[in-house]
């Protein structure tokens, strides 16, 4: 699946820089960015599906529901980012990264479930609506926590966008 995921991002790429020179060096620049909405969004998209199982098809309470679902979508989020985001293919620190990605994701799930009871409780927004925005705040600090935890050896410059 990684190969396939790169070569989709060579063939977006190459597609650009034949079809849209202008934005080519931009696409290059910013590769890291790209993957990371991309892995994020799928992250997303499998923790909405999941959340829309859980609550209208299993019945489950919203908010239950969408720990599991964040849950699920935890394990899809971590192998995107750090093998394909990140591109960190080291195996000698996966268990300590998947436990303090597991720990961030713990923090954020619990900000999950306050925004969601309070953008669904207080401001009435359907629920499905409400998971998209609080998705949305969350992936933004958890970009900056991601690049740190999945800073490779083999980018000394610091520069990791």
């Amino acid at each position: 699946m990684l190969r396939s995921l790169q070569q989709w991002e060579e063939t977006f790429v190459s597609f650009a820089e034949k079809h849209v020179p202008w934005c080519a060096p931009h696409a290059r620049k910013y590769q890291r960015l790209f993957r990371y909405l991309a892995s994020g969004g799928t992250a997303a998209a499998v923790d909405l599906l999941a959340l829309y199982i859980g609550t209208d098809l299993l019945h489950i309470h919203y908010l239950i529901s969408a720990a599991l679902a964040f849950i699920v979508a935890f394990f899809v989020s971590f192998m995107l980012q750090k093998f394909w985001t990140f591109q960190d293919h080291s195996i000698e620190r996966v268990r300590l990264q998947m436990t303090l990605y597991f720990l961030v994701a713990g923090g954020n799930l619990a900000l999950n479930t306050l925004l969601m009871y309070f953008f669904v409780e207080k401001l009435h927004l359907w629920y499905l609506l409400a998971q998209v925005v609080a998705s949305g705040l969350i992936a933004f600090e958890s970009f900056f926590i991601s690049r740190y935890l999945f800073r490779g050896n083999k980018d000394t410059s610091g520069i990791l966008l």
